[in-house]
């Protein structure tokens, strides 16, 4: 359920709309969670802005300039979102009938309702993998021979970090490898990078470096950087003018959104540091479920922001209702395991409180 749409008055609020205490309640279900702070909103409030459409924006065009240099890139676009983001990045570098490549897990494939099949017209081939990362020798196995009943492999995309294998960062060594695969077979490679501030925290490489694996990458900047609204893609000047075509024809448009890129710019200068205290915290909150009977627990695959458990011998149904009864909101990824991500408004008392919320909802 949703309050879009309806006002929203001083007697009426989300938490009374959830039938639940937001004073007490530990929403763990996603980083898009995060809700902007004063000093963000006062950003907002000051931003210049003009007619983004005709290119008059200077809030909005600065942000776009700022992501393309923090990767390397010729240019950047603001979009609404991180599918449309995604969609856009898929459209301008394949063609009607082509397939593209991504792990059978992609927040592409799973989350962004077959619209690659909608809007660029292409299929997707999802391979299986454990972290997010394409075995070289299941790549090749994985290229379609050049006959005409065959599609084209027309583009290959990965997760940075990967949602559904638990927050994992790609590997600098793995990258390297498949840019040089899609290199010699030229074939482009796009990124969702919805999170990819959390890879970059983790990562070994250089952000520039991070933008070089990649043709096109579309970062997100209303998850952990706690912006309300927006992603931004980056490429070159020539992919970037296929992709406001494209983002015109999907509604994506806008006129003074300069008030939308100020969250973002606040997000990349205040938010974008305390990264690594999400990660910090998620550590904190894995450990301690170690610790709980029944709960099972990968503590090696605790990279980044997102925790991935299982609780032996209870119904999903069963187990979330437990833990909101205890003060803790989740959600599962995959049927019979639970996902909590951290952001930078839930606190390291709340990641120790969140741990005996679950206890009691486990032990009782």
């Amino acid at each position: 359920m949703t309050t879009e749409g309806c006002f929203v008055s001083r007697q009426f609020s989300t938490a009374n709309f959830f039938n639940y205490d937001s004073d007490r309640m530990i929403d763990l279900r996603s980083d898009t969670l995060t809700t902007p702070t004063e000093e963000m909103r006062q950003a907002m409030a000051n931003a210049v802005v003009g007619d983004d459409v005709y290119g008059e924006d200077a809030t909005i065009n600065l942000l776009q300039q700022t992501v393309a240099d923090i990767f390397g890139k010729e240019r950047g676009l603001f979009v609404p979102s991180g599918t449309m983001g995604n969609q856009i990045c898929i459209a301008i570098q394949t063609q009607s009938a082509d397939e593209i490549i991504a792990d059978a897990d992609a927040h592409v494939f799973h989350y962004e309702n077959a619209a690659a099949a909608v809007i660029a017209r292409v299929q997707i081939s999802g391979i299986q993998t454990t972290n997010g990362e394409f075995a070289m020798e299941e790549l090749e196995r994985n290229m379609r021979p050049p006959a005409y009943y065959y599609p084209r492999v027309g583009l290959i995309t990965v997760e940075n970090t990967h949602l559904r294998h638990g927050g994992l960062p790609l590997s600098s060594d793995y990258l390297r490898s498949l840019r040089k695969f899609a290199d010699a077979r030229n074939i482009p490679i796009h990124c969702d990078g919805a999170r990819m501030w959390n890879a970059l925290e983790e990562s070994d490489v250089t952000s520039v470096e991070m933008g070089a694996f990649f043709d096109t990458i579309s970062v997100c900047l209303s998850k952990g950087l706690g912006a309300p609204v927006g992603s931004v893609i980056v490429g070159t000047s020539q992919n970037m003018d296929k992709a406001l075509r494209v983002r015109k024809m999907l509604g994506g448009g806008m006129r003074q959104a300069g008030i939308l890129a100020a969250a973002g710019l606040y997000g990349l200068q205040h938010i974008r540091p305390l990264l690594t205290t999400d990660h910090a915290n998620a550590r904190q909150f894995a450990v301690g479920l170690s610790g709980i009977n029944g709960v099972a627990i990968d503590l090696d695959r605790v990279k980044t922001n997102i925790v991935m458990f299982s609780v032996r011998g209870l119904p999903d149904d069963v187990l979330l209702a437990k833990m909101l009864e205890n003060g803790v909101r989740l959600a599962p990824i995959k049927p019979g395991v639970m996902r909590a991500v951290f952001y930078h408004q839930i606190s390291s008392e709340q990641c120790a409180a969140a741990v005996e919320g679950i206890r009691k909802s486990v032990e009782s």
